[in-house]
């Protein structure tokens, strides 16, 4: 598949891209490769072959589930200005 100079011209106008000629060849020439790697993929056949999620197949590290901290809560709650109930009071911000 190859591309046409006007619709890179095109692309680049509604993309706000000011492009010289110069450089509007070269963003020819570098998505007619683009479209070229393009075709190579689309002509491998996949049949046959499960989709992957992730390209490696990385299992999730889990950690063990245990308590690590003794319940400290009464300890913090004592430095706080205001607590009722367990829980700590603060200011009305939303009326």
């Amino acid at each position: 598949m190859t591309i046409a100079l006007e619709t890179v011209q095109k692309t680049a106008y509604l993309a706000r891209i000011a492009l010289s000629e110069t450089e509007l060849k070269r963003c020819h020439q570098e998505m007619d490769q683009i479209f070229g790697l393009i075709d190579q993929l689309q002509a491998v056949d996949t049949s046959g072959i499960t989709p992957l999620a992730h390209p490696q197949a990385n299992e999730q590290r889990t950690v063990a589930d245990k308590v690590t901290e003794t319940d400290q809560h009464q300890k913090f709650q004592a430095l706080a200005p205001a607590t009722q109930l367990g829980y700590y009071l603060v200011p009305q911000v939303i009326e």
